[in-house]
């Protein structure tokens, strides 16, 4: 069957098209993206702007649109930290739905944990043991770690690369005295996480997904996405520390001229590297391992697991569906 996945993060809105089926690997047949910053929309009340509702409904439609023209079964619609914070959310989601026919499902933070976690498990097979994954996106960053598909652990925390970026960040590029006590603060907010996984067991195997930590790993020697997914790529603290001694003197339009870089994530790299730092610091881990695939990928794996065989439905009228099975 052919799926639609809308993924509307706090940067992007992402279009994936897949051909899949159950107990095999969903092939990617088309994606797009639309730069929305809908973080960056919201009123000093914490309301997703009216502009921003606006955008919004438009590459909701254009996604539709892409998704019908390309004969998609399904599409499953669903949205993260900046619509889930908004104050009017739920008004923002009535109009959505009104105006696109599209139910946007809000996913919980722990949610998208479960969800990415699953995508990871499903890449690297039970011989990998006893995974942690790391994910940051734009608002949050998240982490899960488990020995089975549903992770013993998920946990959601607000410091995707987008948040950090705004919030602690007054120049271009940042001073040092920011990039240091933004550091320093990151350490602090992750302090307890050690003692947390304590009870769960040491992982055999800390992986990563997420653009963030692809465009770190790129820049720090990992090969190009044109060598492929199964090539092994990996991020590590030392090329770490180093990447960020470079790049935090550059200013958001340099960076965006680095391979690997794209133009609308370019001014919230150095806060996405410094999540990554703190991160891998507060876990003792010196080297992550780049997974292809993420929240995306999970969403559409969940929705393999659920079908009965019976793939005949009608395209685009499973809106009330998408929402049972991402809920």
């Amino acid at each position: 069957m052919r799926l639609g996945v809308l993924d509307v993060g706090s940067n992007t809105t992402h279009l994936l098209v897949v051909d899949a089926y159950r107990g095999g690997h969903p092939t990617p047949m088309h994606k797009e993206k639309t730069s929305l910053k809908l973080a960056e929309r919201l009123t000093p009340s914490g309301d997703l702007s009216d502009v921003g509702t606006e955008d919004l409904i438009r590459a909701v439609q254009a996604a539709k649109d892409s998704a019908a023209r390309l004969q998609c079964e399904e599409m499953l619609a669903f949205a993260t930290s900046a619509v889930r914070e908004a104050g009017n959310a739920s008004d923002v989601l009535r109009t959505v739905a009104e105006h696109t026919g599209v139910e946007l499902h809000v996913l919980s933070g722990d949610e998208e944990a479960r969800l990415t976690f699953l995508a990871a498990r499903r890449w690297f097979g039970w011989s990998a043991g006893r995974l942690l994954v790391l994910d940051i996106g734009g608002g949050s960053l998240e982490l899960a770690m488990g020995i089975d598909e549903a992770p013993d652990l998920a946990e959601s925390f607000p410091l995707g690369a987008g948040r950090v970026t705004r919030t602690r960040f007054s120049h271009d590029p940042p001073t040092r005295s920011e990039v240091v006590d933004t550091a320093a603060w990151l350490e602090h907010e992750l302090s307890d996480l050690p003692r947390e996984l304590e009870m769960f067991g040491s992982p055999d195997r800390v992986v990563a997904t997420s653009k963030t930590f692809r465009s770190l790993a790129r820049l720090t020697g990992a090969a190009p996405s044109s060598a492929g997914p199964r090539v092994r790529r990996t991020l590590t603290d030392t090329g770490l520390r180093q990447l960020l001694s470079f790049i935090t003197r550059m200013t958001a339009a340099d960076l965006a001229e680095l391979e690997g870089v794209t133009a609308s994530r370019a001014h919230q790299l150095v806060g996405g590297a410094l999540v990554a730092q703190a991160s891998m610091r507060a876990l003792s881990c010196s080297e992550v391992e780049i997974c292809p695939w993420a929240l995306r990928e999970g969403v559409i794996l969940r929705r393999l697991d659920h079908t009965n065989g019976d793939h005949h439905v009608e395209p685009l009228t499973q809106a009330r569906r998408g929402v049972e099975i991402l809920s």
